[in-house]
């Protein structure tokens, strides 16, 4: 007898069915339930207060309109095994599992190392657990899977990733201009030989989707005042490390411990280690070390801390063109007064540089199924104007009451 499935009730798409087998077992395992701590967008949620959802909420619906691609496709005549669709919704619920705190925020900050890379090494490590049974999820993960249109679902400029997340951000934090017709587009998917395509008549829906995807960037990813916020959370990070080097007993969690103890690529070669370690690691390590931290002898760090903890944001300046070497002196010395110290343009200065490309006509571009059975890529026919351009914006940071 089979047993029922699972129930979650989820905001965006309602009442989410999991099969009580292998998806069941991984989303119940420690290594996921970590997601739960992890938030989806960093310190979005110091601009938009709702923004309080989670990896674990994100990978649920990935997982949920991966289903619905997957019986898409079947309708069509597209041959998807059992095997194959078991496989592709466990790459698409763990493609994010190997997110640290904070998601993109300290991404390369406390390992050196991509999140996706990480997600790889605790799904063969979780593969080890479980009998080999994720061989497949793996192989399609890593784009190395015979029927590449199964990958193309879980990483592409169309996937089941951004169609979740576009949707799910937008919602939590109630910017309705990253809304999209994810129905619609799931709807119009096919396959023409072994690449993913959409029907013609989702063009203007696919159009939308990349305006959307463009609005939320910058009203929400790189929002001046979220990149503030996550630039002065590198900062405290990285500064605690560095006191951390003089002084040991810094209070902070032993897991947090672990990475301050380690900052270059050769410090973790020992991978099963470093896993198990990272595995526990998640959003609260960081704020209970930013709570001691307030009070502590080093006056920056203490600075910091209290800055991020009481949302006491610095100022930051825009713009298209690099920051004046001239306008980083004069700030500089007037940070002088207050901070005798040298670490000033490390910690509370800092410069940098944002970019994002709306849309890539070089790399697995979206292709369209015309009405007369020939496939062209997007750029070809949209009258959106597709350009693949880089959008650039150079910033400045500096504590406000120096102004």
């Amino acid at each position: 007898m089979t047993s029922k499935p699972k129930i979650f009730n989820d905001p965006i798409y309602g009442l989410l069915e999991i099969p009580n087998g292998i998806l069941f077992k991984l989303i119940e395992h420690p290594f996921f339930q970590r997601l739960r701590r992890i938030k989806q967008l960093g310190l979005s949620d110091y601009v938009y207060p709702g923004a309080l959802h989670t990896r674990f909420h994100h990978a649920l619906g990935a997982l949920h309109i991966m289903g619905k691609a997957v019986n898409v496709l079947r309708s069509k005549g597209n041959e998807i095994s059992e095997a194959e669709e078991e496989a592709v919704k466990i790459a698409i619920l763990l493609h994010d599992i190997g997110h640290g705190p904070f998601s993109h925020a300290l991404e390369n900050i406390l390992l050196p190392m991509h999140h996706e890379d990480i997600s790889l090494k605790i799904m063969e490590r979780l593969n080890i657990e479980f009998d080999h049974k994720l061989d497949l999820a793996i192989s399609i993960f890593q784009g190395k899977y015979k029927k590449q249109f199964l990958y193309q679902l879980i990483s592409g400029q169309l996937d089941m990733d951004r169609m979740d997340y576009l949707k799910r951000d937008s919602f939590f934090t109630g910017v309705h201009e990253g809304v999209i017709g994810h129905e619609r587009i799931i709807q119009m998917l096919d396959v023409v030989n072994d690449k993913l395509v959409l029907e013609e008549k989702a063009i203007y829906s696919i159009e939308k989707f990349l305006i959307a995807r463009r609005l939320m960037y910058w009203q929400v990813y790189l929002h001046k005042t979220v990149l503030a916020a996550e630039q002065l959370l590198i900062r405290v990070i990285k500064t605690a490390k560095e006191v951390f080097k003089k002084d040991p007993n810094l209070p902070c969690s032993k897991t947090l411990r672990y990475f301050f103890e380690r900052s270059t690529e050769e410090d973790f070669n020992k991978p099963n280690e470093t896993i198990e370690h990272f595995v526990k690691l998640d959003d609260f390590d960081i704020i209970s070390g930013i709570k001691e931290w307030v009070n502590h002898d080093d006056a920056i760090l203490a600075f910091l801390s209290r800055s991020i903890l009481n949302r006491k944001l610095f100022r930051i300046e825009l713009g298209s063109k690099p920051i004046e070497d001239k306008k980083v002196e004069k700030i500089r010395k007037k940070l002088g007064l207050v901070f005798d110290n040298q670490r000033i343009m490390d910690s509370l200065i800092f410069t940098g540089v944002e970019t994002n490309t709306p849309y890539s006509t070089t790399t697995d571009e979206i292709k369209i199924l015309l009405k007369d059975g020939s496939v062209k890529p997007l750029s070809e026919i949209s009258d959106y104007g597709l350009e693949d351009k880089i959008i650039t914006k150079y910033y400045l940071c500096y504590p406000k009451n120096i102004s």
